[in-house]
């Protein structure tokens, strides 16, 4: 290592301010209300991650608004595996509103005087030496602690301010491009689901013909696809022609399964096993954090999943959804549907996404544990429309799920890389100028 690097304890350079305790009983799920960050919205291994907030509609301290920009890590962790327990994350710009600082989390200062890039800090806050430290000193059984001055009594070794910036330009030049790719997928998904909405939820071209005018910028082709009528049916009024269905009318359901402890070695590096977490803002499950050996997968080879599969979680986080890329298998928390017609797949995609409420309530075991059996999750009933109109969509969009599942795959190839190259240019192994 470079004799210019200076080895520190964080407390020289930093402080970690304490959140504010806003009242419960002003906290809510949805707005109206500012947006209040919890340890939910921090990614694992480091980052921001704004799939699920919490809203908070009172008076808030002025002391306690966060901006743009600022560095908050995590305080406290109600994983198992403490999971983003002291990680950092940057704050977003605020999209008209508000981002609030609650006592969950702590703001990172940098003391003045200190010759310290926040960038390289962010990036330094992830290290495994340190994350090792925050976890070797938590509190707490269940839910896991860390505090100030746990987080500060780490040590690490820090470059000129030069090369701190060097270091958090190249590292973050890598998560610019994953954010982007995620901002990218996040419009492709929005523009299928529009459509999916137009056609198969507010049976707009339908409507239109009822009106007497022609669908909104319908090819003639695919305008003749849809019926000039409404019809009563057990979920309403629905397209004349189109049916109501059973999940277990449209694919074969299967319900995934751990290896038994019987089988050797059953985790390796073979085939993708999804579990709860793998699924958490996803289209497609590109990317677990297991896989089971070829012997664990063939063990229970009925349990294996091809491409195209519809993943759905119906037990304690119900209803999330995702699409298998490749061939895999699930634990048993999850139900899957193997379309009969491969053509189908986005459509159904979008019909499980919108049974998510439906699942967690029909689920056993209350609010504390939502369980829905295979058995029930295979009457849920759906709208189908004819296979034709079904194809004519998939056609449609498939340039958009194509996208974002090549998306996916780079932005797993670019954090592959950026944490591999975090702990050589956080060490001093490796140079920046040695990357150009």
């Amino acid at each position: 290592m470079a004799g210019e690097w200076e080895e520190t304890s964080l407390a020289a350079i930093m402080d970690v301010k304490h959140g504010f305790a806003f009242s419960g009983e002003k906290i809510r799920d949805e707005p109206p209300g500012d947006i209040l960050l919890t340890p939910g919205n921090f990614a694992i291994g480091g980052g921001f991650k704004g799939d699920k907030f919490k809203y908070f509609d009172g008076e808030v301290p002025v002391d306690y608004v966060l901006s743009e920009g600022d560095l908050v890590v995590t305080m406290t962790d109600l994983s198992k595996q403490a999971d983003t327990l002291g990680y950092p994350a940057l704050v977003p710009k605020p999209c008209g509103l508000r981002f609030l600082h609650n006592q969950r989390l702590g703001k990172v200062l940098i003391k003045n005087g200190a010759d310290l890039d926040k960038g390289f800090l962010f990036y330094l806050l992830r290290t495994a030496e340190y994350r090792h430290e925050v976890l070797a000193s938590a509190t707490g059984t269940t839910v896991k602690h860390t505090s100030p001055a746990r987080i500060l009594a780490h040590k690490a070794s820090i470059p000129p301010l030069a090369e701190q910036k060097a270091i958090a330009a190249v590292l973050g030049a890598l998560d610019d491009k994953i954010e982007l790719n995620r901002r990218m997928n996040a419009k492709l998904e929005e523009m299928a689901r529009a459509l999916f909405q137009s056609w198969f939820v507010d049976f707009d071209p339908v409507r239109a013909k009822l009106d007497g005018r022609r669908p909104f910028s319908l090819d003639p082709a695919t305008a003749a696809l849809f019926p000039e009528h409404l019809e009563d049916s057990q979920l309403g009024h629905i397209p004349k022609g189109w049916e109501v269905k059973a999940v277990g009318d449209i694919g074969d359901v299967i319900c995934g399964k751990t290896p038994p402890t019987s089988v050797a070695d059953y985790y390796g590096e073979d085939i993708p096993f999804i579990t709860i977490p793998d699924m958490h803002g996803n289209v497609f499950c590109a990317a677990t954090a297991r896989k089971l050996s070829l012997a664990g997968a063939n063990s229970q080879a009925n349990k294996t999943l091809p491409p195209g599969s519809l993943c759905v979680s119906c037990i304690a986080t119900p209803g999330l959804v995702v699409i298998t890329s490749e061939d895999s298998q699930t634990n048993q928390q999850i139900n899957s549907v193997v379309p009969y017609q491969k053509e189908e797949t986005y459509f159904w995609y979008w019909v499980m996404t919108g049974l998510g409420a439906e699942i967690a309530s029909s689920g056993s075991g209350g609010s504390v544990l939502v369980n829905l059996s295979k058995g029930r999750f295979e009457t849920l009933q759906v709208i189908k429309p004819p296979h034709a109109l079904i194809s004519a969509y998939h056609t449609t969009v498939r340039p958009f799920f194509e996208a974002i599942l090549a998306n996916t795959h780079q932005s797993r190839s670019l954090a592959i890389l950026r944490d591999t190259l975090l702990p050589k240019l956080l060490s001093g192994e490796l140079k920046v100028p040695n990357l150009l």
